[in-house]
């Protein structure tokens, strides 16, 4: 795998404004990052997708006005259990945390909350916005399928994205990007395609994987890292447009 470029800053878990910071940003819309601890094979940390949530929008933050909240660092993983490590709340329990924080926001003046997810097994996060319709707080999901396709494309990610699952091409080239030294040796030799797992929600994931991995993480470079989350930047603009708070980026 390569690293190329200089090194940059790495995106903190925890965002560090003050109550100062945010009046001055007058911040209209809130992110979310919403990741997972969950097992990503040999080669990368049980972290992976809380820390792709948080680069997801530390980038978003660097450039538009938005309230950066921290992030929801373990969610619906049951797919994964059977590896040591991964830990799962249930659905209802994700459910309302998130929409409790969206009423807290609501209270503080903040009507527009996005979430940023980072592990597709959260399928409840769809219900909670679908359920936001009507009650105040316009709430939207990120990235959506469409905005990783155009990511990808702009990255040059060559592994269909039904083939990169888990920790494969996508996943690690971000790590490479933002946290390289999370990435363990050996992780480029770990490609596995499964691309036949009809049953996977009622097998999980160690039907079809021994290892934990989906995917090609030798095709990995924090160069693609770099273009993914610059082209998910690129389409925020079109949720920013939807949640009615366009502004002038700074």
């Amino acid at each position: 795998m390569s690293s190329s470029g200089t090194r940059p800053q790495v995106p903190d878990l925890l965002p560090t404004d003050t109550t100062e910071d945010v009046r001055a940003r007058g911040a209209r819309v809130a992110v979310l990052p919403v990741g997972s601890f969950e097992q990503h094979g040999d080669g990368l940390p049980l972290i992976t997708d809380t820390v792709v949530a948080c680069a997801i929008a530390s980038e978003i933050a660097a450039v538009h006005p938005v309230l950066a909240l921290p992030p929801i660092t373990v969610s619906c993983s049951h797919e994964h259990a059977d590896w040591p490590g991964t830990v799962s709340i249930s659905a209802a329990t994700l459910h309302a945390v998130v929409r409790d924080i969206a009423v807290s926001l609501r209270a503080s003046g903040v009507h527009a909350l996005v979430v940023i997810n980072g592990h597709g097994g959260n399928y409840v996060l769809r219900n909670v916005v679908q359920e936001s319709a009507g009650t105040g707080m316009r709430m939207a999901l990120f990235p959506g399928s469409a905005d990783w396709a155009a990511a990808r494309e702009r990255a040059g990610v060559q592994t269909p994205s039904h083939s990169d699952m888990h920790a494969g091409e996508l996943e690690t080239s971000i790590l490479l990007r933002v946290r390289p030294e999370l990435v363990r040796p050996g992780q480029e030799k770990a490609d596995w395609i499964a691309d036949d797992r009809k049953h996977l929600l009622t097998l999980g994931m160690s039907a079809y994987t021994e290892s934990g991995v989906i995917g090609r993480p030798s095709l990995a470079s924090a160069e693609k890292g770099k273009q993914l989350l610059a082209g998910l930047v690129d389409s925020f603009h079109e949720y920013l447009s939807l949640l009615g708070a366009r502004e002038e980026t700074r």
